[in-house]
């Protein structure tokens, strides 16, 4: 397990790394950067509902230059920061492993209280995240639904999306095994609109589907206020009421495949698609439908990851040019305007999480970064997280204890094993991180 530590290092704009190891001392010079950009080859088949999805999953895996100075989206600046205007720096770093068996690329990761749910192919398995111990693994005998592309949770159910376009209701019983409930749409809802022909539409040449079917892979789900909202591989966004699983609203929201969602306490939707446009959706005022109210184009290549600070109305978004563009709301209009880009990362952005005032990137270059913000919306990058063998696929994060300075990070990558990052902090200039900034400087 390898930790760069970047607190002495974004004040430039070529961020040079130090590399600390457990078990190895620190190296006198940094690694070279060929080393982590060798082509991968695996792939999890993202964006392959069309063919430009394809052709951007492609792009997303292929080497890059070894110069990581050079810039993708040069028009867009970088957002640099001295370490020394942050609240926070990094102290302590430990990891814990789960490699479940059989060894299957892990496509999803989601924290519900002390359960940790980990998607992997079409098999959830539940696991206490204090002990690691499994409690379940579910759906592994359904190898009909596909890969599980998200899970989320709402009113004490699990709902899980799936390859084969179909979203899973499940109920955590007493014995902690989970039951299956329905999946959407319901029966109930298909027997509602089945006979009349205004409810059909196309989803390609001389095929029809009921507008509340998915015709592909959910690829995403978010909760908010008694919704439940899905993007998938079929360009739409549908809206579900969660009480009784009715499917309210179905909107052609991209002209490619949608890869990623994330939704505001406010009820603002956010969908990044491989047409390499974020779209923003909301219920104007007085409406009870959404509604399109932005598009946000500023990547060159397919957006594969979106994530909110709600506190700041701040907006990232990740995709296959390497960079994470930040998008804040201008204060006299109600749309977002890119402010900068975080640049660091030496292959395709492919999940991102906020919290705490911290963001969380994984990559296709098999690692995890850490970046905080400073002053006058300024960011660096804490630390550069190592140890995947293939590109990490998916992130969550959590905070044990409000009073506590520790944040658990739990990565899941294509190589099947699922890491906890313990990431402990200090204020700098305090007695703990000038001692712990040394140690990781050596």
């Amino acid at each position: 397990m390898k930790v760069r530590s970047w607190l002495a290092t974004c004040a430039t704009s070529s961020c040079a790394t130090l590399t600390y190891d457990s078990n190895i001392p620190f190296p006198k010079k940094p690694p070279r950067l060929s080393e982590h950009l060798v082509s991968d080859g695996s792939s999890d088949n993202r964006g392959s509902a069309t063919s430009s999805s394809a052709s951007s999953s492609d792009t997303c895996y292929s080497s890059l230059p070894s110069n990581l100075s050079l810039q993708t989206l040069p028009s867009v600046p970088s957002l640099q920061l001295f370490p020394d205007t942050l609240a926070f720096s990094v102290s302590d770093i430990s990891v814990s492993s789960i490699m479940p068996q059989p060894n299957h690329p892990i496509t999803c990761v989601a924290v519900q209280g002390n359960f940790l749910y980990v998607a992997s192919v079409n098999e959830i398995s539940v696991y206490d995240r204090q002990t690691s111990t499994l409690l379940d693994a579910y759906n592994g005998n359904d190898s009909s639904s596909g890969s599980v592309k998200s899970v989320t949770f709402c009113d004490g159910k699990v709902f899980t999306a799936h390859q084969d376009s179909k979203i899973r209701v499940w109920q955590m019983t007493v014995t902690k095994k989970h039951k299956f409930l329905t999946a959407l749409p319901t029966a109930n809802d298909r027997l509602r609109r089945f006979v009349l022909p205004k409810n059909y539409v196309s989803v390609r040449r001389h095929v029809k589907r009921l507008w509340i079917e998915h015709a592909d892979a959910v690829t995403g789900l978010a909760v908010n206020r008694g919704l439940i909202y899905s993007v998938s591989w079929d360009k739409t966004l549908k809206i579900w009421r969660a009480s009784d699983a009715r499917c309210l609203q179905s909107i052609k929201a991209h002209d490619d495949a949608i890869n990623a969602m994330t939704a505001s306490v406010d009820g603002t939707v956010y969908t990044g698609s491989a047409d390499r446009r974020i779209r923003v959706w909301a219920k104007p005022s007085g409406e009870k439908r959404y509604a399109l109210v932005a598009t946000l184009e500023k990547h060159k290549s397919a957006v594969n990851a979106l994530a909110l600070d709600d506190e700041r109305s701040v907006l990232f978004s990740g995709a296959c040019d390497r960079s994470i563009l930040v998008w804040e709301r201008e204060d006299s209009a109600n749309y977002m305007v890119v402010t900068g880009a975080l640049r660091g990362h030496g292959k395709a952005i492919l999940c991102l999480i906020n919290i705490c005032d911290l963001l969380m990137s994984g990559s296709a270059d098999r690692t995890v970064r850490i970046w905080q913000r400073g002053v006058e919306g300024k960011y660096c990058c804490l630390a550069v997280l190592e140890g995947h063998q293939k590109p990490v696929k998916s992130l969550t994060a959590v905070r044990d204890d409000e009073h506590s300075d520790v944040v658990s990070v739990i990565s899941g990558s294509l190589d099947g094993e699922i890491r906890t990052w313990k990431v402990s902090f200090s204020k700098p200039g305090s007695p703990s991180s000038a001692t712990d900034f040394r140690k990781w400087s050596l």
